[in-house]
Protein backbone atom coordinates (compact mmCIF):
# COMPACT_ATOMS: atom_id res chain seq x y z
CA UNK A 1 0.00 0.00 0.00
CA UNK A 2 1.05 3.54 -0.70
CA UNK A 3 -0.63 6.92 -0.76
CA UNK A 4 -1.22 9.22 -3.69
CA UNK A 5 1.61 11.39 -2.31
CA UNK A 6 4.06 8.52 -3.11
CA UNK A 7 3.12 8.23 -6.80
CA UNK A 8 5.94 8.11 -9.37
CA UNK A 9 5.93 7.73 -13.15
CA UNK A 10 6.13 4.05 -14.10
CA UNK A 11 4.64 2.83 -10.79
CA UNK A 12 2.00 0.10 -11.22
CA UNK A 13 -1.22 0.30 -9.21
CA UNK A 14 -3.83 -2.38 -8.59
CA UNK A 15 -7.20 -0.65 -8.99
CA UNK A 16 -10.34 -2.81 -8.85
CA UNK A 17 -8.32 -5.94 -9.73
CA UNK A 18 -6.73 -4.39 -12.83
CA UNK A 19 -3.13 -3.24 -13.19
CA UNK A 20 -2.60 0.40 -14.19
CA UNK A 21 0.77 2.08 -14.82
CA UNK A 22 1.19 5.74 -13.85
CA UNK A 23 2.08 7.62 -17.05
CA UNK A 24 2.05 11.06 -15.44
CA UNK A 25 0.70 12.69 -12.32
CA UNK A 26 0.26 16.18 -10.92
CA UNK A 27 -0.38 17.32 -7.35
CA UNK A 28 -2.91 20.17 -7.36
CA UNK A 29 -3.63 22.51 -4.45
CA UNK A 30 -6.52 24.75 -5.45
CA UNK A 31 -7.22 28.01 -3.64
CA UNK A 32 -10.43 26.57 -2.23
CA UNK A 33 -11.04 22.99 -1.23
CA UNK A 34 -8.74 20.06 -0.51
CA UNK A 35 -5.66 19.12 -2.51
CA UNK A 36 -5.93 16.34 -5.09
CA UNK A 37 -3.76 14.33 -7.46
CA UNK A 38 -4.57 14.27 -11.19
CA UNK A 39 -3.15 11.19 -12.95
CA UNK A 40 -2.98 9.66 -16.40
CA UNK A 41 -3.02 5.86 -16.11
CA UNK A 42 -2.39 3.18 -18.74
CA UNK A 43 -3.94 -0.27 -18.41
CA UNK A 44 -0.99 -2.68 -18.45
CA UNK A 45 -2.86 -5.42 -20.30
CA UNK A 46 -5.10 -3.56 -22.76
CA UNK A 47 -2.98 -0.42 -23.27
CA UNK A 48 -6.04 1.81 -22.70
CA UNK A 49 -5.31 5.26 -21.20
CA UNK A 50 -7.58 6.94 -18.65
CA UNK A 51 -7.46 10.09 -16.55
CA UNK A 52 -8.20 9.57 -12.87
CA UNK A 53 -8.29 12.02 -9.98
CA UNK A 54 -7.54 11.00 -6.39
CA UNK A 55 -7.88 13.01 -3.17
CA UNK A 56 -4.45 13.85 -1.74
CA UNK A 57 -3.28 11.22 0.76
CA UNK A 58 -5.69 8.52 -0.47
CA UNK A 59 -4.33 4.99 -0.04
CA UNK A 60 -3.70 3.10 -3.29
CA UNK A 61 -2.65 -0.51 -3.71
CA UNK A 62 0.63 -0.97 -5.55
CA UNK A 63 1.48 -4.04 -7.62
CA UNK A 64 4.91 -5.65 -7.83
CA UNK A 65 6.08 -5.82 -11.43
CA UNK A 66 9.27 -7.75 -12.11
CA UNK A 67 11.07 -6.49 -15.23
CA UNK A 68 13.91 -8.69 -16.47
CA UNK A 69 15.94 -8.92 -19.64
CA UNK A 70 15.19 -11.98 -21.76
CA UNK A 71 16.62 -13.07 -25.10
CA UNK A 72 14.18 -13.82 -27.93
CA UNK A 73 14.97 -17.28 -29.30
CA UNK A 74 12.31 -18.22 -31.87
CA UNK A 75 8.63 -18.41 -32.77
CA UNK A 76 7.38 -22.01 -32.75
CA UNK A 77 4.18 -21.13 -34.62
CA UNK A 78 1.95 -20.86 -31.57
CA UNK A 79 4.08 -18.81 -29.16
CA UNK A 80 7.29 -16.83 -28.87
CA UNK A 81 10.09 -18.45 -26.88
CA UNK A 82 12.42 -16.34 -24.70
CA UNK A 83 15.40 -17.32 -22.53
CA UNK A 84 16.74 -15.72 -19.34
CA UNK A 85 20.45 -15.06 -19.94
CA UNK A 86 21.48 -15.85 -16.36
CA UNK A 87 19.36 -18.87 -15.40
CA UNK A 88 18.79 -20.20 -18.95
CA UNK A 89 15.12 -20.64 -18.04
CA UNK A 90 12.84 -20.60 -21.09
CA UNK A 91 9.51 -18.80 -21.27
CA UNK A 92 6.75 -19.14 -23.86
CA UNK A 93 4.69 -16.01 -24.50
CA UNK A 94 1.53 -15.93 -26.62
CA UNK A 95 1.21 -13.66 -29.67
CA UNK A 96 -1.61 -11.69 -28.03
CA UNK A 97 0.84 -10.48 -25.34
CA UNK A 98 3.79 -9.90 -27.72
CA UNK A 99 1.50 -7.93 -30.05
CA UNK A 100 3.12 -5.49 -32.51
CA UNK A 101 6.56 -6.08 -30.96
CA UNK A 102 6.75 -9.20 -33.15
CA UNK A 103 7.16 -6.93 -36.20
CA UNK A 104 10.60 -5.84 -34.99
CA UNK A 105 11.98 -8.91 -33.19
CA UNK A 106 14.86 -10.91 -34.65
CA UNK A 107 16.30 -14.00 -33.01
CA UNK A 108 18.80 -13.24 -30.20
CA UNK A 109 17.32 -9.77 -29.54
CA UNK A 110 17.34 -8.76 -25.86
CA UNK A 111 13.91 -7.55 -24.68
CA UNK A 112 12.43 -6.65 -21.32
CA UNK A 113 9.55 -8.81 -20.11
CA UNK A 114 7.35 -7.47 -17.31
CA UNK A 115 5.73 -10.04 -15.04
CA UNK A 116 3.33 -9.85 -12.11
CA UNK A 117 2.95 -12.91 -9.87
CA UNK A 118 4.32 -15.22 -12.58
CA UNK A 119 2.02 -13.82 -15.28
CA UNK A 120 3.55 -12.08 -18.32
CA UNK A 121 2.12 -8.57 -18.72
CA UNK A 122 3.97 -7.20 -21.75
CA UNK A 123 7.13 -7.38 -23.86
CA UNK A 124 9.15 -4.17 -24.18
CA UNK A 125 11.56 -3.75 -27.09
CA UNK A 126 14.68 -1.58 -27.09
CA UNK A 127 13.95 1.99 -28.29
CA UNK A 128 15.45 1.13 -31.68
CA UNK A 129 16.55 -1.97 -33.59
CA UNK A 130 18.68 -2.51 -36.69
CA UNK A 131 16.93 -4.39 -39.50
CA UNK A 132 17.67 -5.11 -43.16
CA UNK A 133 15.37 -4.04 -46.02
CA UNK A 134 14.33 -7.13 -48.00
CA UNK A 135 12.24 -5.35 -50.61
CA UNK A 136 11.50 -1.80 -51.67
CA UNK A 137 10.80 -0.16 -55.03
CA UNK A 138 13.79 1.67 -56.51
CA UNK A 139 13.75 5.45 -56.05
CA UNK A 140 13.42 7.65 -59.12
CA UNK A 141 16.35 9.98 -59.80
CA UNK A 142 15.52 13.55 -58.71
CA UNK A 143 12.68 12.60 -56.33
CA UNK A 144 14.85 12.52 -53.20
CA UNK A 145 14.86 16.30 -52.66
CA UNK A 146 11.18 16.39 -51.68
CA UNK A 147 11.46 14.22 -48.52
CA UNK A 148 8.86 11.77 -49.76
CA UNK A 149 8.70 8.18 -48.53
CA UNK A 150 7.95 4.76 -49.97
CA UNK A 151 6.95 1.42 -48.41
CA UNK A 152 9.71 -1.06 -47.57
CA UNK A 153 9.52 -4.63 -46.26
CA UNK A 154 11.87 -5.50 -43.37
CA UNK A 155 13.51 -8.88 -42.77
CA UNK A 156 10.90 -9.56 -40.08
CA UNK A 157 8.10 -9.16 -42.64
CA UNK A 158 6.87 -5.82 -41.28
CA UNK A 159 6.33 -2.92 -43.66
CA UNK A 160 7.36 0.66 -42.82
CA UNK A 161 7.81 3.93 -44.72
CA UNK A 162 11.40 4.86 -45.67
CA UNK A 163 12.96 7.74 -47.63
CA UNK A 164 13.23 7.28 -51.41
CA UNK A 165 17.05 6.85 -51.35
CA UNK A 166 16.90 3.59 -49.32
CA UNK A 167 17.60 0.47 -51.41
CA UNK A 168 17.16 -3.31 -51.09
CA UNK A 169 19.65 -4.97 -48.73
CA UNK A 170 20.42 -1.80 -46.74
CA UNK A 171 20.49 -2.00 -42.95
CA UNK A 172 18.45 0.70 -41.22
CA UNK A 173 17.68 1.77 -37.67
CA UNK A 174 13.97 1.52 -36.81
CA UNK A 175 12.28 3.31 -33.91
CA UNK A 176 10.17 0.59 -32.24
CA UNK A 177 7.90 2.96 -30.31
CA UNK A 178 4.58 4.08 -31.80
CA UNK A 179 4.40 1.32 -34.41
CA UNK A 180 7.89 1.64 -35.90
CA UNK A 181 9.39 4.35 -38.07
CA UNK A 182 12.61 4.90 -40.03
CA UNK A 183 15.39 6.63 -38.04
CA UNK A 184 18.58 6.36 -40.10
CA UNK A 185 20.87 4.20 -42.17
CA UNK A 186 23.28 1.97 -40.28
CA UNK A 187 26.91 2.64 -41.16
CA UNK A 188 28.63 -0.64 -42.06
Amino acid sequence: MATTNDLKNGMVLNIDGQLWQVVEFQHVKPGKGPAFVRTKLKNVESGKNVDKTFNAGTKVETATVDKRTWQYLYNDGTSFVFMDGTTFEQLEVGPEIVGDAADFMLENLDVIIAMNEGRVLYVELPASVELTITYTEPGVMGDSATGRTKPATLETGAEIQVPLFIENGEKIKVDTREGGSYQSRVKS
